[in-house]
């Protein structure tokens, strides 16, 4: 097969999903300063219009932490501590910066120990607020003006609303191909799996923004052109969680004898499926986006109408996306530590079953360590939803 062949598609998807970091090193080696950052709520558009090259610091399930745990607490969130061990152990030598989220506790007082153990040129701590109201909003677009700021004088140039607006175009159309993707799962087999579909978003995620458009259309072209998949399994599952960035455990349920059609999770729904509103100045537009649309378990929002009501404000994009996707079945997939999510299972788990939708809810690791006792808990899971 020619090599501009193997490149392309879901071949992309899988070379760089495999070797993670193999394109930021390759253009770190070409003279690009290379970002990394933490959590969805890093507004990547800022980064590329800067000139540099956005890369999300992700950890390794099949790596045990070990340097990570002499820095940090063993309390500290699994997938914290493993992006951390990752770093320390060379992954990620090729960052010439670092910018972190105010999003959870483990990721926000962990701050400090980055900055000094990695010490590199650059670094930024974004203090986003937890509300979503209009004092809230004001807020985080003056501390995102903060962030523009701190990374221009970086830069040694000014950050323009042009080269803004540019970058909010481009990742609009990439997040419109990642859509375009979802809908082929609402297929009856789903044309593309859970497995691949995860594949792809966690590859896309170390990619500047105009290569991952480029890759997304390649897979959409390569999927519909296939023809789908042949095999119709009995089960069609959502996952719910904070953020999977390893197939392992999508995997693990498909090879159970399900699809894994639909998600909340990063990266996934929750990061893609929104877009930036075109305002006057770019960077109301980004506030709005990253503090409002992404709707994440760190973010409080205030009770509006009775119970029901706001649940349905909270988790009413899961419910439709239940219904949209024909979903048999969730699986409430929360890494322990994870506070956040951990105080959101019980309502999130009361909405959905009051829907008429069956819910498993699993605690795990952040480790390969753990997939038999997942796989257990996921088969029985599935002949419970066939003997209904």
């Amino acid at each position: 097969m020619p090599q501009e062949s193997a490149d392309k598609g879901l071949a992309a998807a899988d070379k760089y999903y495999r070797d993670y970091g193999s394109k930021a090193r390759e253009l770190k080696g070409q003279g690009r300063k290379i970002i990394g950052y933490l959590c969805a709520f890093v507004p990547a558009e800022v980064i590329t219009a800067a000139g540099f090259v956005p890369f999300r610091i992700k950890g390794d399930v099949n790596e045990p932490i070990t340097k990570a745990d002499t820095e940090m607490e063993t309390i500290i969130c699994p997938l914290v501590r493993s992006c951390f061990d990752m770093a320390l152990k060379g992954s990620y030598e090729f960052l010439d910066g670092l910018v972190v989220p105010h999003a959870c506790d483990s990721i926000c007082r962990t701050y400090d120990i980055w900055k000094y153990t990695l010490n590199l040129p650059y670094s930024h701590f974004i203090n986003m607020p937890h509300g979503t109201d209009d004092a809230s909003l004001d807020f985080h677009q003056e501390v995102l003006n903060t962030f523009r700021a701190s990374l221009s004088k970086f830069a040694g140039k000014e950050i323009s609303d042009q080269a803004l607006a540019q970058a909010i175009k481009l990742y609009n159309q990439n997040r419109a191909k990642v859509r375009e993707l979802y809908e082929l799962r609402k297929a009856s087999p789903p044309l593309i799996s859970g497995e691949e579909l995860t594949k792809v978003l966690i590859a896309a995620m170390s990619l500047p923004v105009a290569e991952s458009i480029e890759m997304l259309g390649d897979v959409i072209a390569e999927v519909k052109g296939r023809g789908g998949i042949a095999a119709q399994k009995p089960a069609r599952i959502m996952v719910i969680g904070a953020q999977v960035d390893d197939i392992a455990f999508i995997k693990l349920i498909e090879d159970s004898d399900a699809w894994v059609v639909a998600d909340d999770l990063c990266p996934g729904a929750r990061e893609f499926l929104s877009s930036v509103d075109v305002t006057a100045d770019p960077m109301a537009g980004l506030a709005e986006r990253y503090l409002r649309k992404i709707k994440c378990g760190r973010t409080y929002r205030e009770m509006k109408g009775n119970y029901e009501e706001y649940l349905e404000d909270r988790f009413g994009h899961m419910g439709r996306m239940i219904d949209d996707f024909a979903v048999d079945g969730v699986v409430l997939y929360i890494y322990k530590y994870c506070d956040p999510y951990g105080f959101e299972v019980p309502q999130i788990k009361s909405y959905i079953e009051a829907k008429g939708t069956p819910v498993l809810y699993l605690e795990d690791e952040y480790s390969m360590s753990t997939i038999g006792r997942l796989r257990t808990r996921i088969q029985a899971f599935l002949e419970l939803l066939g003997s209904k």
